[in-house]
């Protein structure tokens, strides 16, 4: 059955990336590629992926910083109402609804699962319609006081396995449902 994984690193005090978008803070921690809950073995069960709009503008800024193309051979939905170039063959802009794009991104996954790449208002949009199953985080020894939250809605979650990977706190979560 496909699943539907919000898989990110955060920080200690619930942040993404910082108030101008940066992943900085992110790319300075110690972390074993090998380690529990890393990202060769996830990625190595993704068939699809979802991504909102900064998300999306972020990585193609690193990818014209740092020269790399787009890896991802698997269809990528970019939630947004902006107009961007495809950073690849794989990716299909769209601003529908997330329901109505859950059914393409299931059907495109087939036997895989879904990766919900961030950020944490779009992870949140397919919680709140139920659709949502599971949140993997990497969680770092770092606070930033400020920036784009991890998850900016009240819900309820259950802790189904916590790991150490160098400097992070790994943890995988279900969705139970809203904060009520």
């Amino acid at each position: 059955m496909t699943r539907t994984i919000f898989y990110t690193a955060t920080t200690l005090d619930g942040f993404l990336a910082d108030e101008h978008d940066s992943l900085d803070w992110l790319f300075t921690q110690e972390q074993d590629k090998d380690g529990p809950l890393n990202y060769e073995e996830f990625i190595a069960t993704i068939g699809a992926m979802a991504m909102g709009a900064t998300t999306y503008q972020w990585i193609g800024e690193h990818l014209a910083r740092t020269g790399e193309p787009w890896t991802y051979d698997v269809p990528c939905w970019v939630f947004t109402h902006r107009e961007f170039e495809p950073l690849g063959d794989t990716v299909r802009f769209t601003s529908a609804p997330v329901p109505e794009v859950h059914a393409a991104l299931v059907e495109a996954a087939g036997d895989r699962d879904i990766w919900m790449v961030g950020g944490g208002d779009l992870a949140a949009q397919f919680a709140e319609a139920g659709l949502l199953d599971e949140l993997m985080l990497s969680i770092a020894p770092v606070t930033l006081g400020a920036g784009r939250p991890l998850f900016p809605r009240k819900f309820d979650l259950a802790l189904t396995e916590l790991a150490r990977n160098g400097a992070f706190l790994c943890a995988r979560y279900d969705v139970v449902g809203p904060r009520i």
